[in-house]
């Protein structure tokens, strides 16, 4: 298995690029199954996560190319509606695929997904969003056997706004005859990208962005050419970075509007942080100050997938922050992990109490998921002597070349 050796104590400085949201390119991968014309991607980043998607949407008689971070898809050749246990059991987000088949074959076999072990991740809302949009739905044996002879528009409320089943319920009313009303929905960016991309294609979707979207069903689709939207969570990390080795950087291709909530913790955190031209400039002082207290929330509030990334910097924060993880019930795992390295980290259920150490120490410690896996790589960045960051493939589901671009930055890193 691939490892980081970092050296820490190093100064960032420089500039660089964030690319298309992983969060964004996935669904919007989904969604070109909904035309039979090709479909010209920008800004895909190169990920295992999309990497397996592409597979996917391959195994189902897709033709794909890629040039650079552009993916060319010709979705006219699309003949089966069984989704391959293999991908499915490695990506959770290819639990979107079941929309996007279901509106273009009208029915779909797929196995329950896979992806980080993060906590439960139920796709109840998923299936009964489509059952009200009149999917018959048979599960046994682990897998999920769906069919609808018709599509047909219909009110849905979610009791909880979830991404995975905002996003699978727009996919397959898309091609419903009549109208959709999502209610409580989620707000999150990548549903407005997925709307919008769905629209450049032809479809009808209001909405996204609200609690309330409206999808009016269309019977078919046209080709389109569209550009991602940039990664919030990556910008995140790198803003992380810059703090955690108080340092000076500048991050290009930033929607400022999607990262505030990490904004206005850095600056609490006692970080300036300058928006322009799409870029945002963050200068980290000598010595974080400690946070009173994170709770994660659904967009807006803060996400899920930035705790560990802010957990990391506090703990050389001078003083006491306190992290409430509400989205997952299983994503302290880094936490052990960040003690081997000298931090003072006490949890206690859905609550860390972080008391904020001068400097960390290297150590050899190990990537359980994407996000905490990031956590301790700024961990090391930060810390005295070497640290080994063991099973960084869970790193790759969702961050190109980390180790390049924190190398242009200055920091002392290399996979081996």
């Amino acid at each position: 298995m691939a490892k980081y050796r970092i050296r820490g104590e190093q100064k960032l400085e420089g500039d660089i690029r964030v690319k298309g949201a992983k969060n964004s390119a996935l669904p919007v991968l989904a969604a070109v199954l909904l035309s039979e014309k090709p479909v010209i991607l920008h800004d895909i980043p190169k990920l295992i996560d999309i990497d397996n998607m592409v597979l996917i949407l391959s195994s189902i008689g897709c033709k794909i190319k890629r040039e650079g971070n552009t993916l060319i898809v010709d979705p006219s050749s699309v003949n089966s509606w069984v989704i391959p246990d293999k991908y499915v059991k490695e990506i959770r987000s290819s639990i979107v695929m079941l929309g996007a088949v279901l509106a273009r074959m009208k029915k779909a076999l797929i196995t329950y997904p896979g992806g980080c072990e993060i906590g439960q991740r139920p796709i109840n809302l998923h299936l009964q969003g489509l059952k009200k949009l009149g999917v018959k739905i048979n599960d046994s044996h682990g897998y999920l056997e769906c069919q609808a002879d018709r599509l047909v528009g219909a009110n849905i409320h979610l009791d909880y706004p979830s991404v995975g089943a905002t996003e699978n319920i727009m996919l397959a009313a898309t091609k419903a005859e009549g109208t959709t009303v999502i209610r409580n929905a989620a707000k999150e960016p990548e549903i407005i990208d997925l709307q919008n991309f769905i629209n450049s294609m032809g479809g009808r979707v209001a909405g996204a962005g609200s609690n309330t979207i409206t999808i009016k069903g269309v019977e078919s689709f046209h080709g389109s050419e569209y550009r991602v939207l940039p990664d919030r969570i990556v910008a995140g990390t790198y803003l992380a970075a810059a703090a955690i080795t108080g340092s000076e950087i500048t991050i290009s291709n930033v929607n400022f509007e999607h990262i505030q909530s990490m904004v206005t913790k850095l600056r609490e955190a006692g970080c300036s942080i300058i928006n322009f031209n799409n870029s945002v400039r963050i200068k980290a002082p000598t010595r974080l100050r400690a946070i009173e207290h994170t709770k994660t929330y659904p967009y807006p509030g803060f996400p899920t997938d930035m705790q560990a990334l802010l957990m990391s910097m506090l703990t050389v924060a001078q003083g006491t922050s306190i992290i409430t993880e509400n989205i997952f019930e299983n994503r302290f795992k880094h936490v052990p992990e960040m003690i081997r390295m000298g931090a003072n980290i006490r949890t206690e259920g859905k609550i860390a109490v972080i008391q904020g150490v001068n400097r960390l120490k290297g150590a050899q410690v190990n990537a359980s998921d994407l996000r905490g896996g990031a956590a301790l790589v700024l961990a090391g960045l930060n810390a005295e002597g070497e640290t080994i960051v063991e099973n960084i493939h869970h790193i790759d589901r969702g961050y190109e070349g980390l180790e390049q671009k924190l190398r242009s930055l200055g920091a002392d890193i290399e996979r081996l």
